[in-house]
């Protein structure tokens, strides 16, 4: 995010540089266990979530698994999905939003996630809560915004694989996106990325 002379990375950490630069109105809610509440669904969204959506990605778009593989993975990401989904509606529970009375934090780390869940068509039937959730959040004109960026981002994903098969790009294997493909049935993905040099790790590069 650039503010002025401000560049600064990591979605956590803009969310927390928000937070003091602009205290009020608050994105996170002053009880501290609605506090750390909010804490732990960002971190996993941003962590385990995010692996999942991100290897359907290089799937869909990047084609590293194809056929019967292919077929393999979606459906482990499929079943995981469903857990995490599961584990948020309880999250979530009888209340509008995961920030608890506002839309805050919380709700702000599970949205992209969730949506693009929607997207690759692993999303919860129109009556469930996390539905309704995302309907909420729709109507808000910034998420509404945000989710047509990422649609517009979508559709120019069509050359994706001849891309990264021209070495045109080089795709980054952190952390929990890695040990997403090796538990999922991907390491021979991981195999062909470093034999091909087209995946890469985080920084320092060597």
């Amino acid at each position: 995010m650039i503010d002025g002379e401000a560049r600064i990375f990591d979605s956590t950490i803009i969310l927390e540089y928000l937070e003091d630069k602009f205290p009020s109105p608050p994105l996170l809610p002053r009880d501290p266990v609605a506090r750390a509440k909010a804490r732990m669904i960002e971190d996993v969204c941003d962590t385990l979530y995010e692996a999942i959506n991100w290897g359907l990605g290089e799937i869909r778009w990047f084609k590293r698994a194809e056929g019967a593989q292919a077929e393999k993975m979606k459906q482990v990401a499929a079943r995981q999905t469903a857990e995490l989904q599961a584990w948020l509606a309880d999250k979530l529970g009888e209340t509008l939003w995961f920030n608890g009375e506002s839309f805050g934090w919380a709700d702000l780390s599970v949205a992209p996630f969730v949506n693009r869940s929607f997207h690759y068509g692993y999303g919860t039937p129109a009556d469930s809560p996390l539905a309704k959730w995302r309907e909420r959040i729709h109507a808000r004109p910034s998420v509404a915004e945000t989710f047509r960026e990422f649609e517009a981002a979508a559709e120019r994903m069509e050359d994706a694989a001849q891309r990264l098969a021209s070495g045109a790009i080089r795709r980054e294997y952190r952390d929990h996106r890695l040990e997403w493909m090796m538990k999922s049935g991907g390491v021979q993905v991981v195999l062909d990325g470093l034999a091909k040099d087209n995946i890469r790790f985080t920084w320092p590069l060597g």
